[in-house]
């Protein structure tokens, strides 16, 4: 699931992508096959982390592609069969299905298997999973932050994650040795993997993953409001931000609903100070406050240079 558009890297040998290694497990389930679980399941193929790849997808279509693409060694249409018997079940669908998700397969998972996920807010991927996962199946939810405004198996491509941060969030009592497989598997597709609570991963990627895209959705929005003229004109005339909007705003529409609904509180609290500071900026541009608007931009553009340092431009 994850979330924000990344351009195609090349995987680092350093980050421990061993071709000749042992699978992290032997099957994986992969219970949705858009870009996320199709690039899941490409790098895994790739990189030898499963001896087994099985894929579930509502859509007799996406299964058909997914075979056809030779991604998946075997594809279901019931969620409940592909996890049967997996040592390892990622859920890479939006947020909504997670509940019932969980109902479905639990009946069929093997003592001791894993149950993780790449949902973009972990608070509610816990609430959701957790209670409906039978004794003896361990959950470790997780978010790769990676992704791109396309969607669907086609979509997907095996280094999406070179090179990006995968973020755990554990809860208490967790088991270290499935925690630790958890993390070799998304190590071993060139992610570097943190942990962190799931309250604290729901408010940094409030800031820094849900605001922007809703942003996004609405300066685009709000372009197609206008009238049919000066639309074409915007749409033709487009600068780089506006492109990049754009961009953005073309993600999964499903995806991102569930996100800002199981998102709400840190969502919310993030609006909140994001409408002070644009306030703040709307008065020093009324008032020609131009020291104002430079001392702003300089620190703001500090943050630019932060993220190119830590290679996530």
């Amino acid at each position: 699931m994850a979330s924000d558009p990344v351009s195609p890297q090349q995987p680092d040998p350093a980050a421990g992508i061993d071709p000749a290694a042992a699978p992290a497990v032997r099957r994986l389930a992969l219970i949705g096959l858009g870009l996320i679980g199709s690039s899941v399941a490409r790098a895994v193929k790739r990189w030898n982390l499963a001896a087994e790849v099985v894929g579930h997808a509502r859509s007799a279509a996406t299964r058909e592609t997914a075979l056809a693409l030779g991604f998946v060694d075997r594809a279901e249409a019931d969620p409940a069969a592909a996890a049967a018997g997996a040592d390892m079940v990622m859920i890479c669908t939006p947020l909504g299905t997670y509940a019932a998700l969980a109902e479905a397969i639990a009946p069929g998972l093997k003592p001791g298997a894993i149950v993780t996920d790449a949902g973009s807010t972990k608070t509610s991927a816990i609430r959701d999973l957790a209670p409906r996962l039978p004794e003896g199946v361990h959950l470790v939810p997780g978010h790769p932050i990676a992704g791109t405004e396309h969607s669907g198996p086609e979509a997907g491509f095996a280094e999406l994650f070179a090179g990006r941060f995968c973020i755990l969030t554990p809860p208490p009592g967790t088991d270290p040795a499935a925690l630790e497989t958890v993390r070799a598997l998304w190590q071993g597709m060139g992610m570097t993997v943190h942990e962190m609570t799931a309250e604290h991963h729901d408010r940094v990627l409030a800031i820094t993953s849900h605001l922007p895209h809703l942003i996004a959705y609405c300066i685009v929005g709000t372009a197609t409001d206008l009238e049919a003229q000066t639309r074409e004109e915007v749409i033709k005339y487009s600068a780089g931000g506006f492109r990049d909007f754009t961009r953005i705003a073309a993600s999964d529409p499903v995806m991102w609903r569930d996100v800002f609904l199981n998102n709400k509180d840190a969502v919310l609290e993030i609006i909140q100070r994001f409408t002070e500071d644009l306030t703040a900026l709307q008065r020093a541009i009324r008032w020609d406050e131009g020291e104002t608007l430079e001392r702003h931009f300089t620190r703001t553009r500090a943050v630019r240079r932060s993220v190119i340092a830590e290679k996530q431009a």
